[in-house]
C-alpha cells in the first residue's frame, strides 16, 4: 500500500485558522500605529507652520502673519524663484496645499485663520483635522501665535481656525 502524500483537509484548516487568529491580533495594532504616525506628522506640520509664521512676520512686517497656508508655500506657476508675501516659500507644496478640498498630508487636512486689524495680520490660528476620523487620526490639533500646540481628543470635522476654538483645546505636553 502506498503512503499518502500532502496535507489532509483538517491540517490545512488548522493552518488557516492559526493565520486568521494572528491577523486578527496584528491588524488592529497596525492601524493604531498608523494613526499614531499620522498624528505625529500633524503635530510636526503645525510646528513647521509656527516657525514659518515667525519668519514670515519678520520678513514682511507690513503684512504681519500669513493669512493662509498657501501664502507660506511656493507659487503654483513659478515655484520658489521669487518669494514674496503671497508665496513666501517657507513651507513645501504638500503642506501648503493640504486643505479640505485638496489632498491631505499624512491623513490630515490643515486650515488657517488670521486676526486682521488695519490691514495687518496680528495673529493666526492653524489647525489640523483627520481626513478620515478613526481611520487616519482621532485627535485634532491647533496652535496660534503663542506657538503652544493644543489638541482635542475626538475631532471629526473641520480644523480649528479661530483662537477661541483653539483655546478650548488641551495643551500638548
Amino acid at each position: 500500500m502506498r503512503k499518502p502524500r500532502g496535507f489532509s483537509l483538517i491540517e490545512l484548516l488548522i493552518v488557516v485558522a492559526i493565520i486568521l487568529i494572528i491577523a486578527a491580533i496584528a491588524i488592529p495594532n497596525l492601524l493604531r500605529a498608523k494613526i499614531s504616525a499620522n498624528e505625529s506628522s500633524a503635530v510636526n506640520t503645525i510646528r513647521t507652520v509656527n516657525t514659518a509664521q515667525v519668519t514670515y512676520q519678520s520678513t514682511f512686517p507690513t503684512v504681519g502673519y500669513a493669512a493662509t497656508t498657501a501664502a507660506l508655500g511656493p507659487s503654483a506657476s513659478t515655484g520658489c524663484t521669487t518669494p514674496n508675501s503671497t508665496n513666501a516659500c517657507l513651507i513645501d507644496w504638500v503642506v501648503s496645499q493640504a486643505t479640505i478640498p485638496a489632498t491631505a498630508k499624512s491623513g490630515y487636512y490643515f486650515a488657517m485663520g488670521a486676526v486682521t486689524s488695519n490691514g495687518v495680520n496680528l495673529g493666526y490660528t492653524v489647525g489640523g483635522a483627520p481626513a478620515g476620523f478613526n481611520q487616519t487620526g482621532v485627535r485634532g490639533f491647533c496652535s496660534n501665535e503663542d506657538a503652544v500646540i493644543r489638541f482635542t481628543p475626538a475631532l471629526s470635522g473641520s480644523p480649528a481656525t479661530t483662537a477661541a476654538v483653539c483655546a478650548a483645546y488641551t495643551a500638548l505636553q
